[in-house]
């Protein structure tokens, strides 16, 4: 009974597997064409923006371009895979474990499944693989485990020399670089007369990261308060009637030039400051001595409120 229920779910797997690989493939095809069309008009858009002189928009929707390019690829290397498998569907039958030559072909579907959202048909497949060689399995290919064969180097005629499809379907950005080579060839295409000093130096600029601060902070020096206080001596300036002299070295009071005591300058603003701040830390003393005052009158007023209440409400129990 076991080999018959074994000979039934092989025709049942291979039957289903192949549906889902001939709908994948047709789904692909069409969205290829979809895209392509749209890269074309996304192209020619950004031509206009770059000839009436609006680099920042062309600079951001450039990287539109370039996510398209790449699913664009991604498909292309997804139809030839399922293309791959679909002719040797009879083998994934006959075999338990996953062929050594089909390995890469059902690895990048896999991986590719839950990051093409416009071909569920890939998310079908997926789930044959789960049940045919189990969730370990599948879990390993998704987190790119060293183990597994996720097509990394497939040689293609497009625009990019060696294909990728774990690169072409990440979600970071695309380096500066690489948009800059996009725009020239969008410029060279469309005759555009077009300067890119302004983005080349745009795409060559080091941004600091914000939430980790800058790199290099301005260092604060502290000035001591007599420094900005103390009058700036002259030595080779005339002393005029009625200014006092001063002296930096001696410990002398100052005195005038008729030989009266000055007032001491720096003294006077020093007393001047401490009292100040005591009468400041008074009067906060004082306010905060009257708050307290306040809220203790209202937490004893309180207090005899509720104790009246308990009187009244005894006296009433007892009548």
């Amino acid at each position: 009974m076991s080999v018959l229920n074994q000979l039934f779910s092989r025709g049942v797997l291979g039957a289903r597997c192949k549906t889902c690989l001939n709908l994948a493939i047709s789904r692909i095809k069409l969205l290829k064409n979809r895209r392509d069309a749209q890269l074309k008009q996304m192209r020619k858009e950004i031509a206009l923006f770059l000839q009436s002189g609006q680099e920042p928009i062309a600079r951001i929707r450039v990287e539109h371009i370039i996510r398209e390019q790449n699913i664009l690829v991604a498909y292309e290397i997804l139809e030839m895979f399922c293309e791959f498998v679909l002719a040797r569907v009879p083998i994934l039958e006959s075999q338990r474990d996953c062929p050594i030559e089909l390995r890469e072909a059902i690895t990048s579907i896999i991986f590719a499944a839950p990051r093409c959202s416009d071909l569920p048909d890939l998310l079908q497949i997926k789930n044959l693989f789960a049940a045919k060689y189990g969730k370990e399995f599948i879990a390993a290919v998704s987190e790119l485990r060293p183990d597994t064969s996720v097509n990394r180097t497939v040689k293609r005629n497009f625009p990019f020399v060696y294909m990728d499809i774990i690169e072409k379907l990440s979600v970071c950005a695309p380096p500066g670089q690489e948009k800059l080579k996009i725009l020239k060839e969008i410029a060279r295409e469309y005759n555009v007369n077009w300067d890119s000093s302004k983005t080349e130096a745009e795409f060559n600029k080091k941004h600091d990261d914000l939430l980790d601060g800058p790199k290099q902070g301005a260092v604060l020096t502290a000035v001591p308060i007599q420094q900005s206080i103390t009058p700036r001596l002259v030595a080779d300036k005339p002393k005029t009637e009625g200014v006092p002299s001063y002296s930096s070295t001696s410990n002398k009071p100052l005195t005038n030039s008729n030989g009266s005591r000055a007032p001491n300058t720096i003294s006077s603003l020093d007393s001047t400051a401490s009292d100040r701040q005591k009468e400041t830390g008074v009067s906060d003393i004082l306010e905060k001595a009257r708050a307290a005052i306040a809220s203790a009158e209202r937490a004893s007023a309180a207090a005899r409120a509720a104790s009246e209440l308990v009187n009244v409400n005894f006296g009433s129990m007892k009548a």
